[in-house]
């Protein structure tokens, strides 16, 4: 695999990444065949994506692997994952507080009702 170093990176347009996250950086480069196997083979990896975002980082992989003549066996990026679970999206901090209250105060009010 021809190794991008961080100028070569850079002068890559967006639509040569499988993933662009929300603070902008690119990830998995699928410039050329190389890099849309080696994207394959790290997609299990990336953290912090929603099912959606892989779904379509999926996609600009297949697109690439075809463009390239890679053959890609996965029908989906699900199969990737081999028994274990994608890692979610993470949640900001406040809703899951805001989600830890509502949950403690309903268990609070169960234990209460039940009491009587």
């Amino acid at each position: 695999m021809a190794e991008l170093d961080a100028a070569a990176r850079d002068r890559l347009r967006d639509s040569s990444f499988a993933y662009i996250d929300h603070e902008g950086e690119r990830h998995l480069p699928i410039n050329d065949a190389a890099h849309v196997r080696n994207a394959i083979s790290r997609f299990d990896q990336v953290e912090g994506v929603t099912n959606a975002e892989r779904d379509r980082a999926w996609k600009r992989i297949v697109k690439a692997a075809k463009k390239f003549g890679v053959e890609v066996s996965e029908r989906g990026w699900r199969e990737l994952f081999h028994g274990k679970a994608p890692a979610k999206a993470k949640k900001s901090k406040k809703k899951t507080a805001a989600k830890s209250k509502k949950t403690t105060a309903k268990k609070t009010t169960k234990k209460t009702k039940s009491k009587k």
